[in-house]
């Protein structure tokens, strides 16, 4: 048996509390449980990576490493790749050290834009714009009505 989800989905399992599904469909197993099951992960997690660059704030460390992980790189191939050393990387990802340095995080909002081939259409200025503190960060909305196209959702 299956339902519309009326309350969004809290996708805890992509390692970031603040990631919201929208439209997902549940199951009602045997037992009378909600069960949530949801195809195309790698869509899924390239509308989430889409949501992370094109969103004005610096990334919080888990959002980092959700990009570097999703790139396929290991702390030191992404250090190389940004001009820092591995210890800076693992300590944004960690929240220690006072923040991502914001240019090294517009080179990684590039990059990722880059290797996991995601359709931005923003200038280096604005992603540049984009690597700036901010009092609080929205939540990621995606819209998960078509699991074939999940998208992320305007704030």
């Amino acid at each position: 048996m299956s339902a519309e989800k009326a309350t969004p989905y809290r996708y805890t399992e992509s390692g970031l509390e603040t990631v919201f599904i929208h439209g997902i469909k549940l199951t009602i197993d045997e037992d009378g449980d909600e069960v949530v099951t949801i195809p195309n992960v790698n869509g899924l997690h390239k509308a989430i990576a889409l949501a992370i660059i094109g969103r004005p704030g610096l990334m919080t460390g888990k959002e980092l490493r959700f990009l570097r992980t999703e790139m396929g790189m290991t702390q030191a191939e992404l250090a190389t790749c940004i001009h820092k050393e591995p210890q800076s990387v693992g300590r944004w990802e960690r929240g220690e050290g006072g923040g991502i340095d914001p240019n090294a995080e517009t080179l990684i909002r590039l990059l990722a834009r880059e290797k996991l081939g995601l359709e931005l259409h923003a200038s280096v200025a604005q992603l540049t714009g984009y690597s700036v503190a901010t009092a609080k960060l929205p939540p990621i909305e995606i819209d998960g009505s078509n699991p074939d196209d999940y998208r992320p959702m305007a704030a």
